[in-house]
């Protein structure tokens, strides 16, 4: 291992990534890998999840070589659909509205490119999570508050989201949130960024 460690590059655009990263205090810089998230056949949804947080890491490990380089990816699925970033408020009240009252499991998928080994560290952190029966005037009144519209399930689990739920249940919170930190901290320990 040498002396200096690589530099750190978050491979996303997420603030929320953003922010689950920064709580390692670790120095890093970010960038956004621009590809195309679509599913690609009958892939699952974990299978999309690993594929895509992949390619991040590869989209930006081959724009900055040399760096050290985290891709994630969350893909949320319930009875066999895909539920992607609803983008406004009726979009989001009407996944809201389909999922009351069902279990939802987010597939959260990491990849950490290693410049130095070489070696491509991959996980994937499922969360599954139970909606209680939601009102329509609960409904549109989070939405309102909450405003979800940049997040898959339409629920912000870290703020007033929460509220909307029954139970979860995962190996890690912050998987949920879109960055897996317990399993990425064990990653990245053993590059050997000093972590406590």
């Amino acid at each position: 291992m040498p002396d200096a460690l690589p530099p750190l590059i978050l491979g996303s655009s997420s603030s929320y990534r953003r922010e689950l990263l920064s709580r390692l205090r670790i120095p890093f810089t970010t960038l956004s890998p621009d590809i195309d998230e679509a599913s690609i056949g009958a892939e699952t949804p974990r299978a999309q999840a690993m594929r895509l947080a992949k390619s991040k890491a590869e989209a930006i490990a081959a724009r900055a070589p040399g760096s050290c380089v985290i891709g994630s990816d969350q893909v949320a699925s319930c009875g066999g659909r895909r539920y992607g970033k609803p983008g406004s408020r009726e979009a989001a009240i009407a996944q809201l509205g389909e999922l009351s009252g069902r279990t939802v499991v987010f597939d959260t998928a990491l990849c950490v490119i290693d410049p130095v080994s070489t070696a491509c560290h991959e996980a994937n952190v499922p969360t599954e999570v139970v909606f209680r029966s939601l009102s329509a005037a609960e409904i549109e009144r989070y939405v309102d508050l909450d405003q979800p519209f940049d997040c898959a399930g339409a629920a912000k689990s870290e703020a007033l989201g929460i509220t909307l739920l029954e139970r979860l249940s995962g190996d890690d919170p912050t998987a949920l949130v879109g960055l897996p930190l317990i399993e990425l901290g064990r990653i990245l320990r053993k590059i050997g960024y000093p972590l406590p």
